[in-house]
């Protein structure tokens, strides 16, 4: 049967082997592909964050993503430095979780990202002295209130995002850093946005996805500067969540719930630069990258519009 295919291969013109060819090579690669994506989506065993240091320092730990990743990092045995805006909030978010991991040591500091940025990076700096930390996750992170074009963005909303997103991240990481490279270990998670990422574009949230943005090219190039120094960088891209920054309430297949990514995600650390930790969005990410741009961007614009005409109503129902 084999001498007869490949006799029958070698009657053909020279055009048809050439396409048979790529053909083959293009199944070959996506073969490839689809058998990568499985082992490390669901076979690919999570490394042993202990190893980076026996301290995890989480920003913005009190709701959501951030809070995931603290009762999943004490979890894993690690003790924690919690960083956020409201002092009664960490108290209640430590509480929870010695309640459920007894043996956590947890440190809380309060730092208004949005206020002080030196003073409360001080803070963190003396906080962290003489401690291990060997995973640093930046999470803390604001966005629109609701869609916005980018000319009705007040003063206010517009220094947030760029002071939280951007230079909040870039200064804690530097902050943490420096511990890191004494030791010769440590791991460094920057939550970025598909917004920046999977789509082309994020019309009406344009600051939003442009900071986070910042943040996936960051994290690349300290990917790069620090991967011989026994540091491991890496960006990490979700798509919806369940939390009160994206206005989701329940979770569902396409959108987990904060502790559902952050177990999720926990996996991920220490592998790849940029990743999707949450696998049914890989998924969704697969099929943005199969659609024309121009296609992408239409819906978004007019799933930005609607979210855009529903906070309108929000507002006046509140004024009025």
């Amino acid at each position: 049967m084999e001498h007869c295919l490949l006799s029958k291969l070698k009657a053909q013109p020279l055009w048809v082997l050439a396409l048979f060819s790529v053909g083959s090579f293009s199944l070959l690669r996506f073969f490839l592909a689809f058998l990568n994506w499985v082992y490390v989506n669901f076979l690919r065993p999570g490394k042993n964050l202990k190893k980076y240091g026996s301290w995890a320092l989480v920003t913005g730990p009190t709701d959501g993503i951030g809070k995931g990743f603290a009762f999943q990092l004490a979890r894993k045995g690690l003790n924690l430095v919690l960083v956020g805006r409201n002092s009664e909030k960490l108290k209640d978010v430590s509480d929870s979780i010695c309640a459920k991991y007894a043996k956590t040591q947890i440190k809380t500091v309060v730092v208004d990202f949005s206020g002080d940025l030196d003073d409360g990076v001080s803070r963190i700096r003396e906080a962290i002295e003489g401690l291990d930390v060997g995973i640093l996750i930046n999470n803390v992170g604001v966005s629109y209130p609701y869609a916005r074009y980018f000319h009705e963005l007040d003063e206010e909303l517009l220094k947030n995002l760029i002071k939280v997103n951007v230079e909040a991240t870039t200064k804690v990481t530097q902050a943490v850093l420096g511990g890191m490279l004494k030791r010769k270990k440590g791991a460094i998670v920057n939550i970025g946005s598909g917004a920046a990422i999977v789509i082309p574009s994020d019309p009406l949230y344009a600051v939003y996805a442009a900071t986070k943005a910042y943040i996936d090219q960051f994290s690349r190039c300290l990917y790069v500067e620090y991967k011989n120094s026994g540091i491991d960088v890496q960006c990490q891209v979700p798509l919806y969540v369940a939390t009160k920054m994206a206005s989701i309430r329940r979770s569902s297949f396409f959108v987990p719930s904060a502790e559902g990514y952050a177990q999720a995600a926990l996996r991920w650390i220490g592998y790849e630069p940029r990743c999707t930790p949450y696998w049914p969005h890989t998924l969704l990410w697969a099929l943005a990258n199969s659609l024309p741009e121009s296609i992408v961007d239409s819906w978004r614009l007019g799933f930005s519009l609607n979210i855009r005409k529903r906070g309108q109503l929000k507002d006046s129902s509140k004024k009025e």
